[in-house]
């Protein structure tokens, strides 16, 4: 059996909450569905019952994870969920999330979508001193500093620990009497709140909430906790005000293009974006293929602008799981067909622009280059709705080392001539971010140069590289 994994940056996990709800599980169960493509290795839900927390955690997809008898084993008003794709160590079931545990504050849940860079240090000097860990994760050492903590209540110990914390956190957390939620004062990763009639929703994206007909009401802002129970809703900035660093990344991939994150469309900037690109970048050619579906509103807007016709000349196979049997006799560019397949007829004799969200080590690229040219292409012009990415994440996005980035090696002519195309262009810094709609001082770029809004620090990137040797390989056909 062979496991699938796209030449793509990966999102490390996407977070659920619900206060207030009969259907509380359910409705969770529902909210990681939609949130799926944010983690697909693992999940878990944790319910109050109003007395105590119930879990369930299992690895694989959600719908293979949760059946109605699992479901029935949680009953209760209020909910976290997590989605997970791990990016190092081992792939196990005490990895997933949420965490929980019993501590004198009582029983806490936790989930997380973020990454803690200096987490380790910590999570070094509590094992001195004698602390257990059940896993790897960064997320626990959050929970000791919470169960050590001296103060009157969980609300108060969470800022406490979180307060001098430097990375991206979007933080749930579940007692038995309280949904709280806290995001890094930053503002890295996305989190929103939701209204379901009389309850409370708290969702990595917006299209969690249309899925269970829940209304958006507005983002959880950098530095903001939320505090919810039976008395209502409570907001608070309880930690120390810092320059916003959203990651741009989510508007260019990571998040489904039905949501609104950090106040802005992403189909929309998705499909300005390729605008932008097809008046930065133009080419003569005959037709417009994107590279499904992370391509698609790129493509639909590079179209509109050059005036060139927009063409599905790529279908994507959406029945692909996460496993597959490879064929024992040799198949011609099987790893890429596998995924996709030219449609010869609309590519035959054409020049084609192919326009695609973005390039990380080239080689998915190359293949893709290769099949559309087998299937007649007479000229190929690759077009990437991003600059080119030139350095590693330390925020919750899993990306290889710079050494593995094809743009961090190789000039755009290099590039070009690897992926064997007949040009490629990129879209400029400035044009993504006008595309985008958000502020260029409240934007984290650090992928696209270099300009890493905290400190990282030397250990830092070594563990970013021992991770990366670490982690399973996963990659035995590239789509």
């Amino acid at each position: 059996m062979i496991d699938l994994l796209s030449d793509k940056f990966h999102e490390e996990c996407g977070v659920f909450g619900i206060y207030g709800n009969t259907e509380a599980a359910r409705m969770t169960y529902l909210g990681l569905y939609a949130l799926q493509h944010r983690g697909q290795e693992s999940c878990g839900i944790v319910v109050s019952n109003g007395e105590q927390l119930l879990s369930e955690r299992d690895m694989g997809y959600v719908s293979e994870a949760f059946d109605q008898s699992r479901l029935d084993r949680l009953p209760g008003t209020s909910a976290i969920g997590h989605v997970r794709y791990s990016t190092a160590g081992e792939v196990s079931l005490r990895e997933c999330q949420p965490f929980s545990v019993i501590c004198q504050h009582g029983q806490i849940a936790i989930c997380h979508n973020g990454n803690l860079p200096f987490a380790r240090e910590e999570r070094k000097k509590l094992e001195r001193e004698g602390a257990i860990f059940s896993s790897t994760s960064d997320t626990e050492v959050v929970l000791h500093g919470i169960a050590r903590s001296r103060a009157a209540s969980v609300a108060e110990a969470i800022p406490e620990v979180l307060r001098d914390t430097e990375g991206a956190f979007s933080m749930l957390f579940l007692t038995p009497k309280e949904l709280i939620a806290i995001r890094d004062p930053r503002g890295f990763r996305p989190l929103a709140l939701g209204r379901l009639h009389d309850a409370w929703v708290i969702a990595s994206e917006t299209c969690a909430f249309d899925l269970i007909d829940a209304k958006y009401v507005r983002d959880i802002e950098p530095g903001e906790m939320v505090v919810i129970n039976e008395e209502g809703l409570r907001s608070t900035h309880p930690l120390s005000e810092q320059k916003h660093s959203m990651c741009i990344f989510e508007h260019v991939y990571f998040s489904r293009p039905d949501s609104i994150i950090f106040g802005q469309s992403v189909n929309r900037s998705r499909h300005k974006m390729g605008q932008r690109l097809a008046i930065e970048r133009p080419a003569a050619a005959d037709i417009v293929v994107p590279v499904p579906d992370s391509g698609v509103p790129a493509a639909i807007g590079y179209s509109a602008e050059s005036g060139l016709p927009f063409r599905f000349g790529l279908v994507r196979n959406h029945y692909v799981g996460r496993t597959f049997i490879e064929p024992k006799q040799s198949i011609r560019s099987f790893g890429v067909r596998i995924k996709l397949n030219p449609v010869r007829h609309l590519i035959e004799n054409k020049r084609i622009v192919l326009i695609d969200d973005s390039i990380v080590r080239g080689t998915t690229s190359k293949k893709i280059v290769r099949m559309v040219r087998e299937a007649g292409a007479k000229e190929i012009h690759v077009r990437i709705s991003c600059p080119p990415t030139i350095s590693p994440c330390y925020y919750g996005v899993d990306t290889p080392n710079k050494s593995e980035l094809i743009a961090a090696n190789k000039s755009v002519e290099e590039i070009c001539r690897f992926i064997e195309a007949d040009s490629l262009g990129y879209l400029s810094l400035e044009g993504m971010l006008t595309a985008t709609g958000l502020n260029p001082e409240a934007a984290c770029v650090a992928c696209w140069n270099e300009r890493y809004p905290t400190r990282i620090t030397s250990a830092a990137e070594t563990m970013h590289a021992r991770d990366e040797s670490a982690a399973p390989t996963r990659v035995a056909v590239e789509i």
